[in-house]
């Protein structure tokens, strides 16, 4: 049986993620900095998919800890999942260095080092998938995610270097741009309903997309044609916009 594993599984889209995969009979590891929250999902999972699944403690901001934490695995899984990140409100991380620091290396740098680890394992055995939930944020930088959008761009960036350093090696890496999505992330924010997912309409097409190796995907397909126009938009008319 393959087993799954999810980095970030407190969050609301980790949860349903890890739902999916168990649903198609995947064991199911579950990491997150307070594991002890995970207890709920855990046993939900194994009383109603029937498979092994255990809660596991992790720190995306103790880079010295990740591959302590990934080479003692008992199981190494077949699939890594990159969930968590974290969305400050920007105009106060913008004035308080520690709100974007730890927007940065939430969304990039502790995601970087923990799939650093995890690639050059699974490079050494030539096989495993790799799957990393940016944001359509990072796009096109903007004023009103300014700090977030610019750590999911380097994210993205990330995720495309690795894709194309890890092919040869039989390696898949799969980047995934969901767009607006109801979770407690932005429970604050007033998201517009015909262009915003639910957690388990996320999982339900990146389980879909990791069986077809898809290498980038919008979750609602016109997220691509959103984000293109917005790319085009000429930088003088751009800079005048609010968005």
């Amino acid at each position: 049986m393959a087993t799954v594993l999810i980095l970030g599984a407190t969050s609301d889209i980790g949860a349903a993620i890890a739902k999916k995969f168990a649903s198609n009979k995947f064991d199911v590891l579950l990491a997150a900095r307070k594991p002890g929250q995970l207890g709920p999902l855990e046993s939900d999972i194994h009383i109603r998919y029937g498979v092994n699944c255990s809660s596991l403690a992790f720190d995306a901001l103790n880079y010295s800890s990740h591959a302590g934490f990934f080479n003692t695995l008992q199981t190494k899984p077949e699939v890594s999942i990159c969930v968590f990140g974290v969305l400050d409100d920007e105009e106060e991380a913008f004035n308080e260095w520690q709100l974007t620091e730890r927007m940065i290396n939430t969304n990039y740098t502790g995601a970087v080092s923990i799939l650093n680890v995890i690639a050059k394992y699974y490079i050494s055995q030539n096989k495993g998938t790799i799957i990393g939930i940016s944001s359509v944020a990072g796009d096109r930088g903007r004023a009103s995610k300014l700090i977030y959008a610019s750590a999911k761009a380097a994210f993205t960036t990330y995720l495309a270097g690795l894709r194309n350093k890890c092919f040869k090696e039989k390696v898949h890496v799969m980047t995934v741009q969901p767009g607006f999505v109801y979770t407690k992330m932005t429970e604050n924010q007033p998201l517009p309903k015909l262009i915003t997912s639910t957690p388990v309409q996320v999982a339900d097409i990146i389980y879909a997309a990791y069986l077809k190796k898809k290498n980038i995907i919008y979750v609602k397909w016109f997220w691509r044609y959103i984000m293109l126009i917005i790319q085009n938009i000429p930088e003088f008319q751009f800079k005048k916009m609010k968005l």
